[in-house]
């Protein structure tokens, strides 16, 4: 939480229907800890095997692991060499990338990468943020607005009110006026 603004990746990823999925949840089923456990076994193992002393030499280590784990070793669940398979996969159009869309009911990335902050509208269709008051024509009073705040430029931001699903209101506003130390 910075300035008020609560900072949460998990709305991003669940605006743009991404499922988290935690290490250590059931879900994982092995597929996140695997790699990671095996590169920690083996880097211990190497650095006690080379009499390791200091961090920079545990550095090169691991990043030969990570070489030979990218670029040489057959991986156990797919029988395959990791760039291999993607470099396979990018050839067969098969690939995992899919270019970025902006999924309704949001209207742009503003929508989905931005700084949010929930308010509830007053009887005169106002919202405050640190003592700015902003009226907001299309939304009711005493409903909740979930406000995006994007910064646009070095002095601008765009506040995008969104009510109920949909976006109500646009206003351009300074910066400095918000008075979020985050921008």
């Amino acid at each position: 939480k910075t300035a008020g603004v609560p900072i949460d990746p998990k709305q991003v990823l669940n605006d743009c229907n991404v499922k988290v999925i935690y290490a250590l949840s059931p879900q994982a089923k092995g597929k996140i800890e695997r790699p990671y456990q095996w590169l920690q076994d083996r880097l211990v193992r190497t650095c006690i095997r080379e009499d390791v002393s200091d961090i920079q030499q545990a550095q090169k280590i691991l990043g030969q692991e990570i070489l030979q784990y990218n670029y040489r070793r057959v991986h156990s669940t797919t029988q395959e060499v990791p760039y291999l398979r993607l470099q396979n996969a990018l050839e067969n159009g098969k690939s995992l990338f899919r270019n970025f869309k902006v999924k309704p009911p949001y209207e742009s990335p503003k929508d989905i990468f931005c700084l949010r902050i929930d308010r509830v509208v007053d009887a005169y269709r106002k919202v405050s943020i640190n003592n700015l008051s902003l009226k907001i024509n299309k939304a009711d009073p005493h409903e909740t607005v979930n406000i995006r705040i994007y910064p646009i430029n070095h002095g601008l931001a765009e506040l995008r009110f969104w009510c109920k699903g949909r976006l109500v209101d646009v206003q351009k506003i300074k910066q400095q006026d918000l008075n979020l130390s985050i921008l």
